[in-house]
């Protein structure tokens, strides 16, 4: 199958992951090269132009948000289409902030293969997309920065909730809900430190 001016970019920094999507889109014939975050990614289409970028929105060192944020930004990576994948971010206010920065599709995970294939095909064959004004840099760091504190409140709660679960389950049903406490805590942590960053660029921009 050809792939018009490039390859298929996927960016995901968790690696099995990384790995399905990859084999998936190499299965059907595409050719496929790979990123473990946004800063990855910016160095990837600065070496050769993908014909489409498939990102993870959560991912440390530059998440999916901030990425699309660069490409809309650059006249000559402005009508790169981005396909967003996420398991955290998928409230109706996600989708909507997706679409403004100017998102092709927005998937949810886990991904279902068929409408995964049939989504990339779609977006190959159907010409440069029309895409919103890019957000100015006040517009978008208020988005983000609203998305990131509902997010962080989301998991906050999560970690709290499965806490107190722990407390009252008996020890062979324990490890399930231990696995899940480490991956909110680690989310949790990530978009604190996204946060952090956000909010120095933020305070910089009012001195």
């Amino acid at each position: 199958m050809t792939v018009p001016y490039g390859p298929i970019l996927v960016v995901e920094d968790v690696p099995h992951i990384l790995e399905l999507l990859a084999v998936t889109l190499r299965f059907k014939g595409y050719p496929v090269v790979t990123a473990a975050n946004g800063e990855e990614a910016m160095e990837q289409i600065a070496r050769e132009r993908p014909a489409l970028v498939i990102t993870d929105i959560l991912m440390p060192r530059m998440d999916g948000f901030a990425l699309l944020h660069n490409l809309r930004k650059d006249p000559t990576t402005r009508q790169i289409p981005v396909i967003f994948l996420s398991a955290t971010y998928v409230s109706p206010e996600d989708r909507e902030f997706a679409l403004r920065l100017g998102a092709a599709r927005f998937l949810e995970k886990p991904v279902d293969t068929a409408e995964f294939l049939l989504t990339v095909a779609e977006i190959l064959t159907q010409g440069p997309p029309e895409l919103p004004p890019p957000l100015s840099e006040r517009e978008f760091y208020q988005g983000y920065r609203e998305r990131l504190e509902h997010k962080l409140g989301q998991k906050a709660q999560q970690i709290a909730r499965t806490e107190r679960l722990l407390e009252t389950l008996p020890e062979e049903q324990k490890p399930t809900f231990e696995a899940l406490l480490q991956e909110a805590r680690q989310h949790y942590d990530e978009i604190q430190a996204e946060l952090e960053e956000l909010y120095t660029i933020l305070s910089e921009g009012d001195d």
